[in-house]
């Protein structure tokens, strides 16, 4: 069988070191599963998420062109089934921008508006009616 980057795979896990799984995807191809590619977050062990002989579906991240090894990602292809779910929006909601978008200055030197701010903020402290 022909893997290409970015199909989904399933295949069995055949043996796990402390740097990843092996996984068994046909009588020919084994694939690697990086520790790092196993889940989002922390995993300290992976004798504690995987097991010899389980089951694994991941997707292919790479293929080295000469020593045909294949690296593998659960992470991955859990970040895109994320993805695909529908996003609700609610156009109900009111924005609140913590900037100045309902002021405008245009282009003029600093000094020219430096007063014009100076009495603004005392307006908004309250120190200037």
């Amino acid at each position: 069988m022909t893997y290409q980057i970015g199909q989904k795979v399933t295949g069995v896990v055949t043996g796990i070191q402390p740097y990843g799984a092996f996984v068994k995807l046909d009588e020919q191809t084994q694939g690697l599963i990086h520790i790092s590619e196993l889940k989002s977050g922390v995993v300290k062990n992976l004798e504690d998420e995987l097991s010899v002989g389980q089951q694994v579906t991941a997707i292919i991240l790479d293929i080295d062109q000469y020593s045909q090894k294949i690296s593998l990602s659960v992470r991955q292809l859990s970040l895109m089934d994320l993805a695909k779910t529908p996003i609700i929006k609610n156009n109900n909601v009111k924005r609140r921008f913590w900037t100045n978008y309902h002021l405008t200055f245009g282009f003029e030197p600093i000094a020219l508006a430096m007063p014009g701010w100076k009495r603004e903020a005392k307006k908004r402290l309250g120190l200037e009616d």
